[in-house]
This record gives structure tokens, C-alpha cells and sequence, in this order.
């Protein structure tokens, strides 16, 4: 695994643990939908990022992409998509973990060979 990746991981990690934390520390623990997917998805997104970083395996990348993007939906989801910090929160940390698991991933090259492969054979 190269550095880059493993910085990923890492900063995976620390965005986990300060989800999970965040309705505590940002002041949104009165909102109970919104308070249960960030402990949830927090937690389930550092240890995710943890077994990426310690087992050099992607599939925890493929976790934390699939957190990433439910996080940026669960706001809509799950009925606390109020102008709000615990939106603006869910939104950005999704958004940040989904990058970066992409970036580790290398989905932009992954992606751009497939359509390149697609319109070769056309």
C-alpha cells in the first residue's frame, strides 16, 4: 500500500471518530435520527478505515465509499435535512470520506479505461 493511500486511510479514520463524536462535541444529540447515523456510520467508518490501513485490503475502501455517499443521502434519508449542523456535518464528512476512497481506490483512471475500453470496441 502505497503512503498516499495510507494518509487516506488515516484521515478516513480521524473523520470516523470525530463523526461519531460530532453530535457531542457540534450540539445536535437532541436529534435522534441524525444522532444514531453519526455514531453508526462513525464508527463503522473507523473501524472500516483502520482494517484499509492495518490489512491493506480494498474492500474496506469500498465500505467507506459506500458510507461516504450514504452519508451525503441520509440527511434526505432519514428526515433531518434541515439547514442544520448535523446536516452541514453529515454532508461534508460524507463528502471527504467518499474523495478519499475514491482517490485510493483510483477511480478516476479505473474509470476513464472502462469508457475508453467501451468506445474502442464500438
Amino acid at each position: 500500500m502505497s503512503s498516499v493511500s495510507r494518509w487516506q486511510d488515516w484521515s478516513s479514520f480521524v473523520l470516523g471518530v470525530w463523526l461519531a463524536l460530532s453530535p457531542w462535541f457540534a450540539g445536535y444529540l437532541e436529534q435522534d435520527a441524525a444522532t444514531a447515523n453519526a455514531v453508526f456510520c462513525g464508527l463503522l467508518g473507523a473501524l472500516a478505515a483502520h482494517f484499509e490501513a492495518a490489512c491493506c485490503e480494498d474492500s474496506g475502501e469500498w465500505i467507506t465509499l459506500v458510507l461516504g455517499l450514504w452519508l451525503l443521502a441520509a440527511p434526505f434519508a432519514l428526515g433531518f435535512a434541515a439547514p442544520n449542523v448535523a446536516t452541514a456535518n453529515a454532508m461534508a464528512v460524507g463528502l471527504l470520506v467518499a474523495m478519499l476512497s475514491a482517490s485510493a481506490l483510483d477511480l478516476g483512471r479505473h474509470l476513464s479505461r472502462w469508457i475508453a475500453g467501451g468506445r474502442a470496441q464500438h
